[in-house]
């Protein structure tokens, strides 16, 4: 890429790259709210990448909070920056201009800092792209003195392993106080004019904080870990997440950016709460943000009052893991409904569980504009819902979808997975049977033309759940059951969505994997793979041709059952939750014995109260022998 100033960016970039791109509005900047401040006075300068296009990484709640959390400190100043499509990227590489920021079109590679978000495993490869195109040595190891510091977080950081080779350090857990102490780290080493070998070293003392280069790996003769080791006793052997202690007090955005074109989830999002005990055993977020953390209702009111005058959106959401375990979601929503009625400003509940659905919450929730309702039964039949612990039942969903097709309502989506551990026949059936219970409940309730969505994605397996022992169900069974459902679920009433099984594959393969998979990473980048998560570009063979090439067997790592005793790969990160905690979830689903909402009926010890002991043992063996 050539050296351009940011005046040359923007006119190469206007006059001869937009015209031709398909959707020139997510490379425009300066919109309402978007922040710009002095880059000469600034003393850390960090751009932050989504590995996603615009309106993606618009719609994560997380971004806009550490956005506007950064900029509101003097000496720090951070921008934003996407992954560009490829008719965008095709003219980046033609014109040789580096990839660049909203804000200021500054090149990316100019920056101090430049950290990505880590949310889906899909998108590892558009980090690859991203720091190509901006001109960084892909790999840390190669990355001099003048190149920025590449950082990363989110949920996928807590195996981070696949990314360790281009990866300067990660964050592990909560950012919104962890980032701001790793800035300041950042402004007095340019002060004191540290090297990146010493920045690094001192930063491994953030609590937090992983540098990979910091540590060996060493595997056995079968393809298993043997070690993994701090290079020297300054460095902590366990990376604990951070965690903000209290979530009423913590930093949230009193404005909102308001994009230049129509992105995923285009709406003020009020975070109600943060974390979940329901204790789904499949669920990795449910995991990663324990403690249950709860924002008090006056609180979540001004700051609705702040981003509606600020932002002029007409629509806000309330959002969380599961805001319908908000404790006082009954009277926020009834003073927001009041407040916003007559002006036009809608509400809407995204996460509803089915054993905490309200009609009447519902119905006050859609006076202004009325959607679709949105269900996850997950399995098809209770003894399978009872091995993951959903905790619902049929006569849940159907009672409560009786009551909505009376109240008016006639679309409902259903979510489910396949291939969940232990699944049989019957599972499958009971699936068809459920989704026909509720189409038929439309009917007996006078809605003659109900519709209902039947959706499936194929389970995998991830890092830090009751699950990660358990293999993924091999791609030929997955696809034998897709068509399995298409056939049965045919009927007038019905839609059938489904997931494709090589991407939740390859999803498992780099959720369970290690740092050898860095290298069928950059290979499967340099042979064209990026927007892996997006169908029309997910190029499976080039995928197993890297791993081909590299030597190793995706099997290994998505299609094998983990044995209780056997070192993880991401066993140095914790997540807050036991490991045998864990494995005492994963008998008892395979026993078939539910877990009760620990914030009801009494804690489980699993380890975020540090207080309390964690009493099962860990039993060799490989999982689901037990």
């Amino acid at each position: 890429m050539r050296e351009l100033t940011p005046e040359q960016i923007r006119d190469v970039v206007e006059t001869r790259i937009l015209p031709k791109v398909m959707k020139p509005g997510r490379y425009l900047g300066n919109e309402w709210n978007s922040v710009h401040k002095d880059w000469d006075r600034a003393g850390v300068r960090m751009a932050f990448g989504f590995p996603d296009v615009y309106e993606v990484g618009m719609s994560h709640l997380g971004t806009r909070i550490l956005y506007h959390l950064v900029n509101s400190f003097d000496r720090y100043v951070l921008e934003r920056v996407f992954a560009p499509w490829v008719d965008m990227e095709e003219g980046l590489r033609k014109y040789e201009v580096p990839l660049f920021s909203l804000e200021s079109y500054m090149p990316v590679r100019s920056f101090d800092v430049v950290g990505f978000t880590l949310q889906y495993e899909m998108s590892f490869s558009n980090i690859l792209n991203m720091l190509d195109l901006s001109g960084i040595p892909l790999k840390s190891a190669e990355r001099g003195e003048q190149d920025p510091l590449v950082i990363a977080g989110g949920p996928c950081a807590y195996n981070p392993e696949p990314l360790a080779d281009f990866i300067d350090l990660f964050l592990i857990g909560e950012s919104e106080e962890q980032l701001p102490e790793f800035l300041e780290l950042v402004h007095q080493a340019k002060e004191q004019g540290l090297t990146r070998r010493e920045v690094l070293a001192r930063a491994s003392s953030i609590g937090g904080v992983y540098v990979p280069s910091l540590y060996t790996v060493e595997y056995k003769e079968d393809g298993r870990l043997k070690s993994f080791q701090p290079v020297d006793a300054g460095v902590p052997a366990v990376i604990t997440k951070r965690v903000v202690k209290d979530l009423d007090q913590a930093y949230f955005p009193d404005r909102a950016i308001v994009p230049n074109m129509e992105i995923v989830h285009d709406r003020v999002m009020l975070e109600v709460l943060r974390g979940c005990s329901r204790g789904c055993r499949f669920c990795q977020a449910g995991i990663l943000y324990r403690p249950v953390r709860e924002r008090r209702p006056e609180t979540l009111l001004k700051q609705a009052r702040e981003l509606v005058s600020s932002s002029g959106y007409n629509e806000i959401s309330l959002t969380s893991l599961s805001t319908g375990d908000y404790t006082c979601v009954q009277p926020v929503v009834k003073s927001l409904v009041e407040e916003y009625r007559d002006k036009g400003v809608g509400i809407s509940l995204p996460s509803l569980r089915i054993d905490s659905f309200d009609v009447g919450l519902a119905e006050e929730v859609q006076k202004v504009r009325k959607t679709g309702l949105t269900f996850a039964p997950e399995a098809g039949t209770q003894r399978l819902r009872d091995v993951i612990n959903k905790n619902v039942t049929e006569e849940d969903l159907l009672r409560t979808v009786q009551a909505a097709f009376g109240k008016g309502w006639s679309s409902v989506k259903l979510y489910f997975m396949i291939g969940l551990p232990t699944e049989e026949q019957a599972d499958l059936d009971g699936i068809v049977d459920l989704a026909k219970k509720v189409a038929d409940q439309g009917l007996r309730a006078g809605r003659r033309n109900v519709t209902i969505t039947v959706s499936t994605s194929s389970f995998v397996p991830k890092a830090h759940t009751p699950f990660q022992w358990e293999p993924q169900e091999p791609i030929t069974s997955l696809r034998a059951k897709q068509e399995y459902l298409r056939g049965k679920l045919r009927d007038r009433r019905l839609r059938y969505n489904w997931h494709d099984a090589e991407t939740s594959f390859l999803e498992a393969v780099f959720a369970k994997g290690d740092r050898r998979l860095g290298k069928v990473l950059e290979s499967a980048w340099s042979k064209g793979c990026r927007f892996d998560g997006w169908s029309e570009h997910f190029k499976f063979p080039l995928w197993l041709e890297a791993l081909q090439e590299a030597g190793l067997d995706p099997h290994f790592y998505a299609n094998r059952a983990l044995e209780y005793d056997e070192l993880l790969p991401w066993d140095h990160v914790d997540s807050g939750v036991s490991k045998q905690y864990l494995a005492g979830e994963h008998q008892r689903a395979m026993r078939g014995i539910t877990s009760i909402d620990c914030r009801h009926l009494g804690c489980y010890a699993c380890g975020v109260c540090p207080e309390l002991d964690v009493s099962v043992e860990l039993k060799g063996g490989v999982a689901g022998e037990n």
